[in-house]
């Protein structure tokens, strides 16, 4: 490897010529710098994730003033879908379904996994890059192309996908069904075909990083937190997203080639239609199989990424390193056994239903191990609220409150009452959206100077973790009411049901915390894109942290380190350690003479 450690200052190292005459395209754009991967991920998520928000922003409005004329709705949707600024059914389903889409896969995933994956594997376990650069870039733009055809998916002239984010059949799987079941929906699955073949090149890429490319000294644990749940995180995509991709290649077959893997006995409009022997049922068994592991996909890097900032910021080890561990690993494992919790009112065998309701509630256990353990690390702590450090906590409240609710929903009895209502939406909107998201924020918050070399204002941070926190919880908080009383989910307006006139209010109080939550996500984005030129320059090691990524310079630099690879000789957790007079250790800082390794 040091071969590659050659002297950044000269440019007269012929194999290394091309380092020092990067031309635009190669080092913005075809990059295969995993720090520049990461940045592509980060922004392409972050447009992606303006526009899942702005869906959501105007469904909410169509929920809280249904039939009522808004100039925007004629302005963004157009005459067909908004006559006179009034939605239109079939546009208020597609809208739900690609916001869905694209927050879950577009944003989570990638703003997670893409961006954290790539800046901090490499950086963290001292390695010079991925350990295939070429097959990370592909990845990306694999990524990149799944969301154009998503979002073309948009333009076509019947209408996006609108059967759901999981396009259960039979409505995904008849051209025929509803407007949105014809292209739109085709797009749809080739997209999600697409984003397939990308998050596979990347999991391979981060778990073979992770097993070969440690510098020396980094055994497994002494791995930071971080690149354990990443990899985790990888090697569930590796065994979960083939089975999406045989559920969107059955479906492709179904809609387009007179296959009924899915279909069977259906009339449409009085017409009997040939299909025989599928099942529905089956896809939804495929869809979630995927479907459970996803949402730990998800999730899973953000408490990577919130262990990391909260050991930082309390200014003392994380507590119950080699727990953690294990409870991630637990997750992994449990996650591709609880798939049938989604499904209990599907006709399911009551036995079996029986058996997902157990694998479910013991989730909730290595879960629990990981809450307690956060708090646990606060407790006494030094704590440094900065942004990040209030995104982390802010994450593990989320978890929390919206993870209690999945004990009920959990349970086969108690589900059946709240399925498809607005109980399961508020559910896993705290449990994997906003936390996640707040994890997102938080790593963003943490690691924006080690991506740019710069810092991000701390003052419009507070101001967007507060009223970000403040709205998340006012909106989704109330749903849990309104799903208990019985509101279903995917109507598009409830007018029809007298049932419902007294939760109408609930629902304007829900969008107007939508609305102002929404609009101050722009605080950060400009907080972001302005920082990016404008910040105040940082330090190599602006929070003290003992992780390699800050020993690397603050300049980017290709092979990360300028010279050798530092070596590792401790765990990365050594904060406030009573043998050192500072109160932080980094990795490689060797043992002092008689130096005891603390226990974790």
């Amino acid at each position: 490897m040091s071969a590659e450690a050659h002297d950044h200052d000269h440019g007269h190292d012929h194999e290394h010529e091309h380092h020092h005459k990067d031309t635009f395209i190669t080092k913005y754009i075809f990059s295969i710098d995993h720090k520049m991967i990461a940045k592509q991920y980060l922004i392409t998520g972050i447009v992606m994730g303006v526009i899942g928000i702005a869906m959501s922003l105007l469904f909410r409005m169509q929920l809280a003033w249904p039939e009522e004329s808004f100039k925007i709705f004629n302005v963004l949707l157009g005459d067909k879908f908004a006559p006179d600024g009034v939605m239109a059914n079939d546009i208020y389903l597609a809208l739900v379904t690609i916001h869905g889409t694209i927050m879950v896969f577009f944003v989570l995933t990638a703003g997670l996994s893409g961006t954290f994956s790539n800046l901090l594997i490499p950086l963290q376990i001292g390695a010079r890059d991925m350990a295939s650069g070429f097959m990370n870039m592909i990845s990306y733009w694999l990524f990149f192309l799944s969301a154009v055809v998503m979002l073309c998916s948009l333009f076509v002239e019947a209408g996006p996908a609108s059967a759901g984010w999981t396009i259960y059949p039979p409505l995904s799987a008849l051209p025929q069904a509803i407007p949105g079941s014809g292209t739109g929906m085709t797009l749809w699955l080739v997209s999600m075909a697409i984003f397939i073949a990308s998050s596979l090149m990347g999991s391979l890429n981060y778990i073979v990083t992770v097993l070969n490319l440690r510098t020396k000294g980094m055994s497994m644990t002494r791995l930071p937190l971080t690149i354990w749940t990443f990899f985790v995180t990888a090697i569930i995509g590796v065994i979960s997203f083939p089975v999406l991709l045989s559920a969107a290649l059955l479906l492709i077959f179904d809609r387009s080639f007179g296959t009924s893997f899915f279909l069977s006995d259906i009339y449409i409009a009085g017409e009997v239609l040939h299909y025989q022997g599928g099942s529905p049922v089956l896809f939804e068994h495929l869809f979630w199989f995927l479907g459970h592991p996803e949402v730990y996909i998800v999730i899973l890097p953000a408490m990577g990424l919130v262990s990391e900032i909260m050991a930082t910021n309390s200014r003392k080890p994380i507590f119950g390193y080699r727990a953690m561990i294990m409870s991630v690993l637990a997750i992994a494992f449990l996650s591709t056994i609880v798939w049938g919790h989604h499904m209990f009112i599907s006709g399911m065998n009551p036995f079996l239903g029986s058996v997902f309701t157990f694998t479910t509630l013991l989730i909730a256990i290595p879960s629990a191990v990981k809450a307690f353990n956060w708090i646990t690390t606060l407790w006494k702590g030094n704590l440094q609220f900065n942004p990040a450090m209030l995104f982390s906590i802010g994450m593990v409240s989320t978890f929390i409150t919206g993870g209690l609710t999945g004990i009920i929903l959990g349970d086969s009895t108690l589900d059946i009452n709240v399925h498809d209502t607005y109980f399961v939406i508020a559910h896993f909107h705290l449990v994997m959206g906003i936390s996640a998201l707040y994890g997102m924020f938080a790593g963003i918050y943490h690691w924006f100077p080690k991506m740019y070399g710069r810092m991000l204002n701390k003052n419009l941070g507070y101001i967007h973790f507060w009223i970000t926190a403040v709205c998340a919880y006012g909106v989704f908080f109330p749903m849990h009411f309104i799903g208990l009383a019985g509101l279903p989910r995917r109507y598009y307006t409830n007018t029809n049901f007298p049932l419902f006139d007294d939760l109408q209010n609930v629902n304007v109080l829900i969008t107007t915390f939508a609305l102002v939550g929404g609009a101050f996500q722009l605080v950060f984005l400009y907080n972001f894109f302005s920082s990016i030129f404008y910040g105040k320059k940082a330090v190599q090691n602006p929070w003290k942290s003992t992780t390699l990524e800050w020993t690397t310079p603050v300049e980017h630099i290709h092979g990360n380190w300028p010279g050798e690879i530092p070596h590792v000789y401790r765990w990365p957790y050594d904060y406030s350690n009573p043998n050192h007079d500072v109160d932080f250790v980094p990795q490689n800082v060797p043992m002092k003479e008689g130096e005891e390794v603390l226990h974790h």
